[in-house]
């Protein structure tokens, strides 16, 4: 007999085909890096207010070596893919969003499966579209580091142009993102860093 279309898996839409699986890193048990494997894992569809994005790049954050490492206060369920800031494009997104679209580059402040995976899902409010001007890597440390150092130095501390800001820790992610923040807004900056001793 003659195979149909259907039978050899072809379609007659130009649609493409989504997989049903993906690749994440995964941590079954506390403990050192040696912990995590990368293995496949089940593609997260997005539910009504739900972001699927692909990721390109993942932040590290050092509170995630000590989840990793079972030395936190509040330790996810295992087995679990650490991560919750990145960047990427919209892969998909669930019913009733409006914040971002299929397509668009977007940095992430929070993700209900981990980034340390080809695809993260996330809520729509935790996903911000990401300029052109500015790298996937770049992106990556927004929705951390950046969000931190913004409500340390205009938040808290309220600076203003003029006024001069002392960074402690210049030299760490949130410490940098303060200084630049603090300088960008008219600020004489003063930092402090430690030695390697």
């Amino acid at each position: 007999g003659t195979a149909t279309k259907s039978q050899c898996g072809m379609m007659d839409t130009m649609e493409p085909l989504r997989p049903s699986t993906m690749v994440a890193i995964e941590v079954a048990e506390f403990g050192e890096p040696e912990v995590m494997k990368c293995l496949p894992s089940k593609l997260p569809t997005p539910d009504k207010g739900e972001v699927l994005v692909s990721m390109r790049t993942a932040g590290v954050n050092p509170v995630e070596t000590y989840i990793r490492s079972g030395k936190y206060a509040k330790l996810p369920t295992l087995p679990y893919t650490p991560g919750g800031e990145g960047a990427g494009f919209v892969a998909e997104v669930g019913a009733g969003v409006t914040k971002v679209s299929v397509g668009q580059r977007v940095y992430l402040a929070g993700s209900k499966t981990g980034t340390y995976a080809q695809f993260a899902l996330c809520n729509e409010a935790t996903v911000f579209p990401l300029p052109d001007n500015v790298t996937f890597e770049q992106g990556a440390t927004l929705g951390t580091a950046y969000a931190t150092a913004h409500r340390a130095v205009f938040r808290s501390a309220q600076a203003v142009a003029g006024n001069t800001v002392m960074v402690h820790g210049a030299t760490g992610g949130v410490g940098l993102a303060a200084v630049q923040l603090a300088k960008a807004c008219g600020c004489l900056v003063v930092g402090t860093g430690s030695s390697a001793e």
